[in-house]
């Protein structure tokens, strides 16, 4: 099984989601669906049904985190440092094309959430930048186009 590299904050936020689903939705949906037998018929009932689905979706969930918390790689991105961008780095970049500058941390997948400037270690913009310095030029590939982005600097936070 390979690892799956996350940040420490990455980690803490799989393991809470992965309590709660254990402490708090499972035993909610359990419920759930005892109360919907209480209604009759098993064929026709509709309650019954949707409580079984949902139930289906958090172990689902549940068996997926514990299999990434199982083999979680965690970095510390406080505790690196250079200008080489690895996972973990928070890069800052002048796009050539728009004129514009951005910051992106290089994250797990499941942490990535572009809205807050966090993309997945898997994602074109992170593999382009992955192994460059700052004052290198890197060419991503987007569905828009090609971009080119300058590292100008590479933080560690």
């Amino acid at each position: 099984m390979s690892k799956v590299p996350m940040t420490v904050e990455g980690h803490l936020a799989l393991d809470e989601e992965c309590k709660f689903l254990t402490s708090v939705e499972r035993p909610e949906i359990i419920t759930a669906i005892a109360v919907a037998r209480e209604h009759g018929d098993l064929k026709e009932n509709a309650e019954y049904h949707a409580a079984k689905d949902r139930q289906g979706m958090i172990e689902a969930r549940i068996k997926d985190l514990e299999s990434k918390l199982s083999r979680a790689q965690i970095i510390d991105a406080t505790t690196m440092g250079g200008d080489t961008v690895k996972f973990g780095a928070t890069v800052t970049v002048f796009d050539e094309d728009t004129e514009e500058e951005h910051t992106y941390k290089i994250v797990g997948e499941d942490e990535a959430e572009v809205s807050q400037g966090k993309v997945s270690v898997t994602s074109p913009i992170a593999r382009a930048m992955i192994t460059k310095e700052v004052g290198d030029v890197v060419e991503v590939r987007a569905p828009a186009g090609t971009r080119s982005l300058e590292i100008i600097g590479v933080a560690w936070v």
